[in-house]
């Protein structure tokens, strides 16, 4: 299922430049690209026995900035950066709770498969090359 996943990633990636018929066929298979990321997920999680969650932090970083005065001489000022940066911490989690997930995932993946063969016979009958 990885190697369908790896796939997709490239059709995603043309959507932005690529032909209407390009666009349309990523556009088809983007559901099933997105349950495949949520899949590979909740597996993870169900390996590790815990959730990853991103958290975003805020730090602010004190600088000396240099300038220049219209008389041409420099001054030193203190100016402040704000930097945000995401980590990832452990959450605890149902562990039974998460396989019921996976396998609604499973099955709504299949459905969404089926749809996007459909969806993309018909962006190549409308967008014939």
């Amino acid at each position: 299922m990885l190697h369908k996943t790896l796939v997709l990633i490239p059709l995603i990636a043309l959507a932005a430049c690529g032909t209407p018929r390009e666009r349309c066929i990523a556009g088809a298979n983007r559901p099933v690209a997105s349950l495949d990321q949520l899949i590979a997920t909740t597996r993870g999680n169900i390996e590790r026995g815990y959730a990853l969650v991103e958290v975003e932090d805020v730090r602010v970083l004190r600088r000396t900035c240099e300038g220049v005065r219209e008389d041409g001489t420099k001054f030193r000022y203190r100016c402040d950066e704000t930097e945000t940066f995401t980590r990832r911490e452990p959450v605890t989690i149902d562990i039974a709770n998460e396989r019921r997930k996976l396998a609604q995932f499973i099955e709504r993946r299949e459905t969404a498969v089926q749809q996007a063969q459909a969806t993309t016979q018909q962006c190549i009958a409308v967008h014939p090359e």
